[in-house]
């Protein structure tokens, strides 16, 4: 997310000094952190179930609920003070990443519903928003094409993972795509999803006036992105899930790399 916010920052032409961005990106990264953190105070429960989940801090007795608690609100707060510090437009971008992330992914969606990855899902396009609006002071238009593909990113991220451990969720009670409307549903979703935000990334790419080089590394980068998607359609497994879900990750830092250079 930070990386996101960073290449953001970058395609917009930058202007703040090294200590303004390391600032600024540091108060992000408490505000970020912060909320995962409270997170796993809330999904505690469910955490323990889990076997992908159950060595984390509190299930495993490490941490107690209330020093979590407590660590995570001292970063939150603390990354709001700094982010107002540098812009309250910031700031406040940042703020609805940590309010769709909390509220409404984690208390109201994630155990209710399974379109919760997409609602939620806002929250991971946050922190590449607040990178434009660091150069622009507004929200644009070119800000607002990042925050959708990150959104749309974010189904692969999740649903790979979801079809892998799906016997971990019902475990838990927690209603995922697969689970409730099947892993086809899933793999097509995911499929539709990769084409959009490709399309949308190759689109900032020219409206950003990216060179040669990086449009040609970002069409093959995308190209493999639907090659794989394609291929865990036709040919699903496991190990094509674990493919893609590792895949995605480094597309998107390529993607990011590409707009920061």
């Amino acid at each position: 997310m930070i990386f996101t916010a960073f290449a953001a920052y970058r395609s917009a032409g930058g202007g703040l000094t090294t200590g303004e961005l390391l600032l600024a990106l540091l108060g992000m990264l408490f505000a970020v952190s912060g909320t995962t953190a409270l997170n796993m105070v809330f999904d505690r429960d469910i955490d323990a179930v889990m076997a992908r989940t159950k060595n984390r801090p509190i299930p495993k007795g490490v941490l107690t609920p209330r020093a979590a608690t407590i660590f995570s609100w001292v970063l939150i707060l603390g990354g709001t003070v700094i982010n107002l510090w540098i812009s309250w437009l910031y700031a406040a971008v940042i703020g609805l990443g940590v309010f769709f992330d909390f509220i409404v992914y984690t208390i109201w969606l994630k155990r209710k519903s399974p379109w919760s990855i997409v609602f939620g899902g806002l929250s991971g396009g946050m922190p590449i928003l607040a990178g434009r609006v660091l150069v622009t002071g507004q929200v644009d238009f070119i800000g607002i094409l990042l925050m959708f593909a990150i959104l749309l990113w974010i189904p692969t991220h999740i649903l790979t993972l979801a079809m892998n451990h799906s016997k971990d969720y019902k475990l838990a009670g927690v209603p995922t795509f697969p689970n409730v409307f099947g892993f086809n549903s899933a793999r097509y979703f995911i499929a539709v999803t990769n084409l959009i935000a490709a399309g949308i990334l190759l689109m900032v790419a020219y409206f950003l006036h990216i060179n040669h080089s990086g449009i040609v590394a970002l069409r093959f980068g995308s190209l493999i992105m639907l090659v794989l998607s394609g291929r865990l359609i036709l040919s699903p497994s496991e190990k094509t899930n674990f493919t893609l879900f590792k895949y995605a990750s480094i597309y998107m830092a390529g993607a990011m790399l590409i707009f920061a250079l």
